[in-house]
């Protein structure tokens, strides 16, 4: 079984791509919400993001995202401390997962696999990629915050073009009907991978 890496910036279209890989009976494991289910869940977790950004992290039992957003988007050295915290307990658990799948190979969604190095822990990455002022017109109308705030997690994301280069795969995602086309390509290419 080969482990592959889907990414992209925000609102690139990660999560359509990895839908239509689902689609195809593709094993796929979502990062961002098994991260927030782990935020959620871990009390080890609770502790450490508490001492990290105060008790207003959590509302109750809940996580404030709004909060969380306002304080790791906007200060570098907070972002890689969460992230700190977060990625391994995620690791751990997607590796857990992976060894209950049986499929030639699996997916791993996730928005930051360049900027955290960890490109070495898959045999294949996907980069999903799209315009950016498509992008922040995506994130608006999905998530419905304002465009500085869309800018400022934009700004702790790489440039495509650097991420195109350590890519296997590039997906451009502007039209439906030519996404689900390479997606069928690459799904067709990681199959041969696998037989390898």
């Amino acid at each position: 079984m080969i482990i592959v890496g889907l990414t992209g910036g925000i609102g690139s279209g990660k999560s359509t791509v990895a839908k239509m890989f689902k689609e195809l009976g593709v094993p796929v494991y979502n990062s961002d919400k098994k991260a927030r289910k782990l935020m959620k869940s871990s009390k080890k977790i609770r502790k450490s993001i508490k001492g990290l950004l105060g008790d207003e992290a959590y509302d109750g039992k809940e996580l404030n995202k709004t909060y969380i957003a306002s304080k790791i988007f906007k200060d570098k050295t907070l972002l890689d401390q969460m992230n700190a915290i977060v990625h391994p307990a995620v690791r751990r658990n997607f590796m857990a997962w992976v060894n209950k799948q049986q499929a030639p190979y699996v997916i791993q969604e996730a928005a930051i696999i360049f900027e955290n190095d960890l490109q070495q822990f898959y045999d294949k990455v996907i980069l999903v990629t799209a315009p950016e002022k498509l992008r922040i017109k995506r994130v608006m109308e999905r998530d419905g915050i304002p465009k500085s705030e869309i800018l400022a997690r934009i700004a702790n994301q790489w440039q495509d073009t650097r991420k195109i280069q350590l890519s296997d795969f590039v997906i451009h995602n502007l039209e439906l009907e030519d996404t689900t086309l390479r997606v069928n390509e690459v799904h067709k290419l990681l199959l041969g991978y696998s037989r390898g």
